[in-house]
């Protein structure tokens, strides 16, 4: 009979403590308050210095363990063996964390077929010979890949220190592993297909890197005779912008097409959510532009999981999750009808925000800089401090602080590509134009416009839609050099206020 062990109060300490940290969520404060106290250190930002400390740290305590014949779960009663299965849990992971890194290179740079694992047997024999069965031992692998996989997918796309920034990253971790790690493991991991996520934000706020973090996250098996993962997870997330096809052919893109369905179908053809893996996610972009007879298409397969391809009858079953993202005011249109509330019920498992950018720029102002060693980095496939700095001081010079950036994220990479080319960038003059007409109007209404500040706004206005002094002197029948001075004045006044 194997004698049964039981922790002191110093080990039970500290397995209380990596068991907090294990179940806690790695963006929170909570985590990184954890992490501080492995650790001794009172830095800000989590380093992987630091947690190479804190993985260390773990190793020293199990190697302890194993010395005294301690490091085996099935040698304990249940609530210390749930503290020991964490110790040992989080030592494995940490132990193989450059390998779990590399292979998420390698699998980015391999594309759709999975690549080898070459150190699966040395983490599986490892695992059982602390106690866990071989199944288990797979499962928490593919756990291991899957936590390295969101951690990696879910900071690469949302960089940033701003607190809405941090908040966003703590919501999609949650959404891929839900609010209680406990819960993911015990219940949830192979039934997540049934909870679908709604994003809503503005245009170029980022929402598709968003659904691609949670796509590319999702738990992927381990194929112990194959020696991989059962798929890759660049397979694992399929992207539909829907207001980009005609009514006519959105079925089509959808849920696929038969040969001879309708003119110009020559061949068999898979929607999107014939080509999602089981393992995946698939993005619904733009979803509040389609029309309310395709919302309820949309909406038996998520009541039923099951679709039909246009002019089939064989019926296929849908196991991915559903991703949707609008920039619309969904409220409104559902007010109007034109957004059906069953439809946005069975969408609206969670909701997440994607705050934009002007928000996250006035939160910390910090933020520009950190946003745009990302894009340079994406840019030039390398850092470069220099040209983060050149750009930033041009942008700082010729749109200013208060710049609303009404492009968010994808006109702050144009912008920079711009200053690249061209040296400058003078913002969204359509929304420049826009704004500019706004405030005239305004002052037309409220009485309190001179006719100098009447003729050179009307001068600036003309000269943000057309774009050269010419034009606007051949509009107002003013001479260039007048038209020049004028512009001027108005932007030496914009300046002042």
């Amino acid at each position: 009979m194997i004698r049964m062990l039981t922790l002191n109060a110093e080990e039970k300490e500290f397995a209380r403590l990596v068991h907090g940290t294990v179940f806690s969520n790695p963006f929170s404060d909570e985590h990184e308050e954890l992490v501080r106290q492995f650790s001794g250190v009172s830095d800000k930002v989590l380093t992987r210095e630091i947690m190479a400390q804190v993985f260390a740290r773990a190793t020293e305590w199990v190697e302890r363990f194993a010395a005294k014949g301690k490091a085996d779960i099935r040698r304990y009663a249940k609530e210390d063996e749930r503290l020991v299965k964490s110790l040992l849990l989080y030592e494995t992971y940490g132990r193989f964390i450059k390998d779990l890194d590399q292979l998420i290179d390698e699998q980015i740079r391999a594309g759709d077929q999975p690549c080898p694992v070459p150190f699966a047997g040395d983490a599986l024999s490892l695992l059982v010979r602390r106690g866990f069965s071989a199944a288990d031992a797979e499962r928490f692998l593919a756990f291991f890949y899957q936590i390295r996989r969101a951690f990696h997918f879910i900071r690469e796309s949302i960089p940033g220190q701003a607190p809405s920034a941090r908040e966003l990253r703590c919501h999609l971790w949650n959404n891929v592993f839900t609010f209680s790690r406990r819960w993911y493991e015990d219940f949830l991991w192979d039934r997540m297909e049934d909870f679908s996520t709604l994003l809503l934000g503005e245009t170029g706020s980022g929402k598709g890197a968003a659904a691609a973090a949670i796509g590319r996250s999702g738990f992927i098996p381990y194929d112990g005779g194959r020696g991989c993962f059962e798929e890759s997870f660049n397979r694992n997330f399929i992207e539909l912008n829907l207001s980009q096809y005609p009514e006519t052919l959105i079925e089509s893109a959808l849920f696929g097409h038969q040969k001879g369905a309708f003119t110009g179908a020559i061949a068999d053809f898979q929607g999107g959510f014939a080509r999602c893996t089981p393992h995946g996610a698939i993005l619904l972009d733009e979803i509040g532009d389609v029309s309310t007879v395709v919302q309820v298409k949309l909406l038996k397969v998520l009541q039923e999981r099951t679709f039909t391809p246009v002019g089939g009858s064989r019926t296929i079953r849908f196991r991915g999750r559903v991703i949707a993202a609008t920039n619309q005011d969904l409220d409104e249109l559902r007010r109007k009808k034109a957004f059906r509330d069953d439809f946005f019920y069975r969408l609206c498992s969670d909701i997440i925000a994607v705050p934009p950018l002007r928000q996250r720029l006035r939160e910390n102002p910090l933020e520009m800089e950190i946003l745009l060693e990302q894009v340079i980095g994406r840019i030039l496939g390398a850092p470069s401090p220099a040209l983060v700095e050149t750009i930033r001081e041009t942008l700082e010079r010729e749109v200013g602080p208060d710049y609303p950036w009404p492009g968010n994220i994808r006109e702050l990479e144009q912008a920079a590509r711009r200053i690249l080319l061209t040296g400058r960038y003078l913002g969204d003059t359509h929304f420049r134009a826009a704004d500019l007409r706004r405030r005239i109007h305004q002052q037309l209404d409220y009485g309190t416009i001179d006719a100098q500040g009447l003729v050179t706004g009307y001068c600036a206005l003309l000269h943000e839609r057309c774009g050269s002094y010419e034009e606007v002197a051949r509009r107002t029948r003013l001479d260039r050099r007048t038209v020049k001075k004028y512009i001027q004045i108005h932007s030496d006044g914009e300046q002042g206020a």
